[in-house]
């Protein structure tokens, strides 16, 4: 009789963290018949859209969740670091009433959740961390730990000078670091964050080999195993059976538009802007006469709160004086977008966007090239090594940044943003084929004979050797 194994999975709170976190369990669970999972779902005191939302993906049996009591709200929020604390009495009691068959294997925990590896220790098991961003970016935190640990290195944001980190081939800036390694106030947070990484016993990563080769390489002699098994997407999105009904109207806009025409601009889950930069984006998007959709969302009110719609009385205001009707016949500018529909859309010809990490492997596995404007979290390191690295994208800013309470601290010109539309749209062969080349691994990585096939093989006999 085969043995049976069970998983304790803890994703971090946030839909992005947790949609590739249920995708990845289903697509394990679709690999390997005797695995259960069991799902421990952090909810933020704001959060009113997880629970419909994570069920809506669940399709197993053998697919558990949990959701741990809430963390109370409170004025200012809890530090998200001390609701992982918080939240460790919960995670252990779920887990002693879990049944105890099949057996208790291993924790996989969120990249930002490594305080519940102490407990995965309390009950003898080992604990991997589900990295839900790629490769070269998990090299540059282990790294970055190294060279502050033992080399007391520095970093700010003033500063020039480039870095030699082995999971890049290029020299990395210091400028495109992540906010977190580069502001002194959040230097205890960091230091935490890194050691926690350096207790782990492994890393799931959602990226693929034929991806970042280079950094792949640089993990083969390492102390924790690796293994990329990505891209974690949904890959056959259906924009009319999927997409709210209220959104059909964008799907038949973009049926009107000629292959490969509209530029799509979208800044991810938590991305938005002020007024006098959306007016810039605008001027840009008139000026460069492409066919645009853009999804422009309303910035939060407090801190770490998702950005709303505009209604539609509102936006003349925020926008130039008849920009909405003049770009009437070649633009259309909406809210909350049904991203990945919108991207495995035949009209979508190029994407602007804020490089988080989803973002860009949904964009890489639709053929889609980007512009990158990244905001905030590893999104700058991520627009390096789309435009630097790996020369798949084109650059509107690599360093551009906007801090954790919303305000950015420049303005990018009209100017700026419709020079870099107007590259994407004329692409040059070269990148486009590495565009194209990029798709084509995607799709078939996770196939047999690929690398992120072969690397979730490695990782289920590893769980299996378990029990």
């Amino acid at each position: 009789m085969e043995k049976a194994a069970r998983l304790v999975f803890i994703p971090g709170p946030g839909v992005g963290h947790l949609v590739s976190t249920i995708q990845f369990a289903n697509l394990l669970l679709e690999r390997h018949h005797h695995i259960s999972i069991t799902l421990l779902v952090i909810k933020l005191p704001s959060d009113t859209t997880t629970d419909a939302y994570t069920h809506s993906l669940i399709n197993s049996q053998r697919f558990q969740l949990i959701n741990l009591p809430e963390t109370p709200s409170t004025s200012p929020p809890t530090p998200m670091i001390e609701i992982f604390q918080l939240q460790k009495p919960h995670v252990r009691e779920a887990v002693s009433n879990l049944s105890p068959t099949p057996p208790l294997a291993a924790f996989v925990v969120d990249m930002f959740c490594t305080a519940m590896i102490d407990v995965a220790k309390e009950f003898h098991v080992p604990s991997l961390v589900f990295f839900t961003s790629g490769l070269a970016f998990l090299g540059l935190m282990l790294h970055l730990h190294t060279l502050t640990e033992e080399e007391n290195a520095e970093f700010n944001t003033e500063s020039d000078v480039e870095w030699v980190i082995p999971s890049f081939a290029n020299p990395v800036p210091t400028r495109t670091f992540p906010s977190i390694a580069l502001r002194k106030e959040w230097e205890e947070v960091f230091v935490n964050y890194r050691r926690g990484l350096k207790k782990a016993d492994g890393f799931i990563v959602n990226s693929f080999e034929e991806l970042e080769p280079h950094a792949a390489q640089s993990f083969l002699h390492g102390p924790q195993p690796v293994y990329a098994v990505g891209p974690i997407l949904n890959p056959k999105p259906k924009p009319h059976a999927n997409a709210h009904a209220h959104n059909a109207d964008i799907f038949d806009w973009l049926d009107q538009q000629p292959p490969s025409s509209v530029v799509f601009l979208c800044f991810g889950s938590m991305g938005s802007f002020g007024e006098d930069q959306v007016r810039e984006i605008a001027r840009a998007l008139e000026n460069s006469g492409a066919r645009f959709l853009w999804s422009l969302r309303k910035p939060a009110p407090k801190f770490m709160t998702p950005p709303s719609d505009y209604a539609p009385s509102e936006l003349p205001s925020i926008l130039p004086a008849g920009f909405l009707d003049r770009t009437a016949g070649i633009g259309k500018v909406i809210g909350w977008a049904p991203q990945a529909q919108i991207l495995a859309h035949r009209a979508t010809g190029g994407f602007v966007s804020h490089c988080g990490w989803n973002s860009s492997l949904e964009s890489i596995h639709f053929g889609v090239p980007i512009a990158t404007w990244p905001l905030y979290a590893e999104q700058q390191t991520n627009a390096f090594l789309l435009v630097r690295e790996l020369e798949i994208a084109l650059e509107i800013s690599l360093d551009y940044r906007v801090d954790f309470m919303g305000e950015a601290p420049s303005v990018l010109s009209a100017e700026k943003i419709e020079n870099g539309i107007r590259n994407l749209v004329e692409i040059d062969d070269e990148r486009r084929k590495r565009v194209v080349e990029a798709s084509e691994k995607s799709r078939k990585t996770l196939l047999e004979g690929g690398c992120s096939h072969s690397s979730l093989g490695r990782f289920i006999d590893y769980i299996m050797n378990q029990v």
